[in-house]
Formats: structure tokens, C-alpha cells, sequence
């Protein structure tokens, strides 16, 4: 007999901040493997336009409602995905933007909005979403964190405060829910192209580099695809079950250095013994 059972072939996903960036393009990812996806966000619209395109290359989703700041659309936001898609196997927690600033400089209501999507809202999220993935034992719920909650980066506001945080919460979570068939996981992101952050003024991102580049966060220009994380998040959730990966960073490969040139002179030297 099997350690586990394993997972079903069609695994209803749930993913919160699908209008863009790593959420859509895991919801895309996920669906292409057959998997059902519930798109939620504040930008409704968006969603919309990415479900048809995903039922039009054959997948099944939904597009909804979901701010993770209120647990009202929380609620609201389950209910009516697992009423059209079943019951959720897959739960990415991805909601989230940024605003850059010094930390002892942002407006403190502006630092608790940013904790309030990043942290608080992934909380939100786990604790409507989890009792019942511990019922049918099995289950993947995986937080979107960021390698700040490791090496935190300057002026970067509320943002490292609250991955720390949803990086502890996840550790913390993965060690209650050990025997239940539920596995709490973290996809970390290094540098990432996506919508979050790119709306910043030269005047904000010009000392923000500057910064970033004096405390060693700037060693080449790459940046992740939001492809990139959505094959960590597959990665993830298609482990089977008995393995559980637990923390995934993934960082941009540093563009390829320039080849020194050969030596002529030196290979002449050797071939002639001198």
C-alpha cells in the first residue's frame, strides 16, 4: 500500500492575485496542466479577459472578486469558486504591491495597508481555505514571499517587514499542519519583472538603486519572467505526495560573461616545451 493516495488528476486551483504578474501567469501554467483556476483580485475586468483567453485554449476558469483586505470577499470569493470549480486542491497566495519608501519616512497607515495584503491577508486566505484541505487531507497552500524576508533590501517600505512575516507564518504553519496531508509551502522570488513597484517615479527608484547598489542587491540588471515563479509554484504542487518542497527561492541568472581570450602566445611557449 502507498504512503499517500495520490492527488487527483484535476485539482480545482485558487489564486489570489491573478490579474497580473506571478498570479496570472500561474493561473495560465496551472490550467495548461488541466487544473481548474479561480482568478481573483481587485481588477475584476483583468481577470475576465484572462479567463476567456484561458477557456479559449481549452482550460476551465473563473474570474472574481477577491480583496484579500476584507474578509467578507474572502468568504465571498471561496464560496463561489468551489461552487463552480469544486473543491480547492491548490491555493497560491499572491496578492500583494509595493510601495517603495524609508521606512522610518512611510506614513504609518500606508505601512498597515501593505501588511494588511501581504501578511494579514495571506492569513485570511489560509484560515478560510485550510480546515477543509485538513478534512480531505490533502492539500497545497503556497505563499508567494520574497528573498527580502531574507537579506531585507533599503528603502523598500512596509514590504520587507510583512514577507518576513508571511515567511515566519509559513514555517510556523507547515509545523502545525505536519500529519494532516496539507502542505503549507513558500516559492521565493529574487528580482522579478512584474507590475508591482514599476509605476515608481525616477526621483524614487534612482536612490532606490543607488541604495540597493551600496548594500551589494545590484549585482546585474536581469530580472525574473513572472514565468519564471509560476514553474516554481508547478514545481511545487505537482511534487508527489510523501515530498513536500518546503521553500523555493529562485533568483535571475547573471547574464553571461565575456570569454577571456586565449593566450597565443602562452600556447605557443607550451607546445614548443619553452
Amino acid at each position: 500500500m502507498p504512503r499517500f493516495e495520490p492527488n487527483p488528476q484535476r485539482r480545482p486551483a485558487l489564486i489570489a492575485g491573478a490579474s497580473s504578474g506571478i498570479g496570472a501567469a500561474t493561473a495560465v501554467a496551472l490550467a495548461e496542466l488541466g487544473h481548474p483556476v479561480a482568478l481573483g483580485a481587485r481588477r475584476v475586468d483583468t481577470c475576465v479577459q484572462l479567463a476567456e483567453k484561458i477557456r479559449a485554449d481549452g482550460g476551465e476558469a473563473v474570474a472574481l472578486r477577491l480583496d484579500v483586505t476584507e474578509a467578507d470577499s474572502v468568504e465571498e470569493f471561496v464560496t463561489a469558486a468551489e461552487a463552480a470549480l469544486g473543491p480547492a486542491e491548490i491555493v497560491l497566495s499572491g496578492a500583494g504591491d509595493l510601495e517603495f519608501a524609508l521606512a522610518h519616512e512611510m506614513d504609518s497607515e500606508q505601512f498597515l495597508r501593505q501588511v494588511q495584503v501581504h501578511l494579514v491577508g495571506a492569513q485570511r486566505l489560509a484560515h478560510r481555505v485550510i480546515p477543509a484541505m485538513v478534512s480531505r487531507r490533502r492539500g497545497d497552500f503556497v505563499f508567494i514571499g520574497s528573498d527580502c524576508a531574507d537579506s531585507p533590501r533599503p528603502r523598500m517600505g512596509a514590504y520587507n517587514a510583512a514577507k518576513t512575516g508571511l515567511e515566519a507564518m509559513a514555517r510556523q504553519m507547515r509545523m502545525e499542519l505536519e500529519g494532516t496531508g496539507v502542505r503549507a509551502s513558500v516559492v521565493r522570488p529574487g528580482p522579478t519583472r512584474t507590475g508591482m513597484g514599476m509605476t515608481a517615479s525616477p526621483e524614487v527608484v534612482g536612490p532606490l538603486l543607488d541604495d540597493w547598489a551600496r548594500w551589494g542587491f545590484a549585482r546585474h540588471p536581469y530580472f525574473l519572467r513572472a514565468s519564471d515563479i509560476a514553474a516554481a509554484v508547478v514545481a511545487v504542487v505537482s511534487a508527489p505526495r510523501g515530498a513536500h518542497l518546503v521553500l523555493v527561492e529562485v533568483q535571475p541568472e547573471a547574464p553571461l560573461a565575456e570569454r577571456e581570450p586565449k593566450d597565443s602566445g602562452a600556447s605557443e611557449d607550451a607546445k614548443g616545451g619553452r
